[in-house]
């Protein structure tokens, strides 16, 4: 399991993902599950994965060979006029890939061994950014001001905070403090789930990576968050009203 967060501000994209895989508890390794690509002053492309790691990697592989040669490869995600396009080639590499595993007979007694899933996001000069969370059939759906933001893998500890926090509006720096509140939330829940964090800060126009960084354990900045923010639970609980149980 893993944990990605893809989010879409006026001020452009944030993305951030954890990098453990583990096959039990005594096989966790490390490996990388966000990949960008750009061509400076025309596109940026971020992918984000979870799931299943032959999966996942068997679908970059394929999109790295093709961006290489893009006048002998096509389709390329390089030269795609769109990013609703980008995402459909995307969509169907991860759904071809997972078929081709499931008719080779590898798949496991649950039928999901092969699943995966993944956030494109990215922009494409003369259009605006855009945020896509594609599932293991190859379909997808695109970020609006409904739904803002994307998650993958273990979500379910980390979505509280995005959705009482979030605010379009707000500066990255406090985009990148908000993620990192919601990986924290869900390293502390879920061991499938751990440092080192990999963020990623695109910039409306920018078009190259605006902030690009890995957060390791012992990172003091993420330190201080994680400190904080369990401190300030605490006294946020204890300033709650007492219940009355002679009132009731």
């Amino acid at each position: 399991m893993t944990y990605g967060v893809g989010m879409m501000l006026d001020a452009g994209l944030v993305l951030m993902s954890d990098t453990r895989t583990n096959a039990g508890v005594d096989n966790v390794s490390v490996f990388r599950k966000m990949f960008h690509w750009s061509v400076p002053g025309e596109r940026i492309i971020t992918v984000l994965t979870a799931g299943n790691l032959g999966t996942t990697q068997a679908v970059v592989s394929q999109i790295e060979e093709r961006t290489k040669a893009p006048g002998e490869r096509h389709p390329s995600i390089l030269t795609a006029p769109t990013m609703f396009q980008v995402a459909t080639e995307i969509g169907t590499l991860l759904r071809d890939v997972i078929a081709k595993a499931r008719a080779g007979g590898m798949e496991g007694e649950e039928g999901e061994v092969f699943s995966a899933s993944m956030i494109v996001a990215g922009q494409i000069a003369g259009m605006e950014p855009s945020l896509f969370r594609i599932y293991p059939e190859g379909n997808f759906i695109e970020a609006s001001f409904d739904t803002p933001f994307f998650q993958i893998g273990e979500t379910k500890y980390g979505r509280p905070i995005l959705v009482r926090g979030y605010d379009r509006a707000m500066p990255f720096e406090e985009a990148v403090k908000l993620l990192l509140v919601s990986f924290d939330s869900t390293l502390a829940a879920n061991l499938s789930v751990g440092l080192p964090f990999d963020l990623m800060v695109i910039a409306r126009d920018g078009f190259t990576p605006l902030h690009h960084r890995r957060i390791k354990a012992g990172d003091p900045y993420f330190a201080s968050i994680s400190t904080g923010w369990s401190e300030a639970l605490r006294q946020a609980f204890k300033a709650l009203p007492a219940y009355d149980m002679a009132a009731v």
